[in-house]
């Protein structure tokens, strides 16, 4: 059995049901993305998954055991989250915000170490906001809070880590930097990962497990080059498309069809 997995889930918020009977197993040691329309459940897996929905029916398992079942602490060893929205409270710096990461990791017998501060350095300068250590959360842009944010998940150390729409606010540069990071963890530091993104093309070229959603099911799972067809795209999207080698990486490239001929298609 695989460290996290949703068996046969019903996921809804205020007697709205997203999802039914939904089932999934998270490879270990992967880079997982779900991928899908808006509003089609990919955040509201997501959550169920790092214990802050949940389940009306079915159950979310972690080591073998029921998540709710566990302490939070237990959990938050286990398992980091970068939600789709963070609220900072006011007037607190860079390097304190992302010290709450090790909160976890601290108890009466465990205090605030070197290791500590160590940890929390280096998540910050991999993010790329050490210098800003400094300075309130509250004063900096879109992007550079989204980069802390992922600093304080990065702090916490946990074998899984689960980011929900990672490169929001993010400029392409700033977007490859954070994927390239995310890429890293997976593949140097063995962490397995479990993003919601947006863009295709980037769950295709950096995902090693891609779960295609539409309408709260799961439509495919797999490897990208198996999941990434035009078949796919067009069923999950609504799209026209042709699948090209992307001539970076080889993996897959998703082309839309050009304006006109999918007017003329759709004729």
């Amino acid at each position: 059995m695989q460290r996290l997995t949703a068996d046969s889930v019903t996921l809804g918020y205020d007697r709205r049901t997203i999802a039914e009977n939904l089932s999934v197993e998270i490879p270990d040691h992967s880079f997982t993305v779900i991928v899908g329309p808006n509003a089609c459940g990919k955040s509201t897996l997501l959550r169920a998954l790092s214990r802050m929905l949940k389940p009306e029916r079915g159950e979310v398992l972690l080591d073998g055991g029921s998540i709710h079942r566990l302490p939070a602490k237990k959990v938050a060893r286990m398992l980091g989250l970068l939600p789709q929205t963070s609220t900072a409270p006011d007037g607190i710096t860079v390097s304190d915000l992302v010290s709450r990461g090790r909160y976890p990791h601290q108890g009466l017998l465990r205090q605030w170490s070197p290791e500590d501060e160590r940890i929390v350095r280096e998540s910050m300068e991999s993010t790329g906001v050490g210098e800003l250590a400094g300075r309130y959360v509250d004063e900096l842009s879109g992007g550079q809070r989204q980069r802390v944010w992922i600093a304080m998940a990065l702090a916490q150390e946990t074998p899984l880590l689960l980011l929900d729409e990672p490169t929001t606010y993010l400029d392409i540069q700033h977007q490859i930097d954070v994927l390239d990071l995310c890429a890293e963890l997976h593949e140097t530091r063995g962490r397995t990962l479990v993003a919601v993104l947006h863009d295709l093309n980037h769950a295709a070229r950096y995902a090693t497990h891609i779960v295609a959603m539409r309408q709260g099911e799961i439509v495919a799972e797999g490897a990208p080059a198996d999941v990434v067809t035009a078949a796919m795209v067009e069923e999950v999207f609504g799209l026209r498309c042709q699948i090209i080698d992307d001539p970076e990486t080889g993996t897959p490239l998703v082309v839309p069809a050009a304006r006109r001929k999918r007017a003329a298609a759709a004729a």
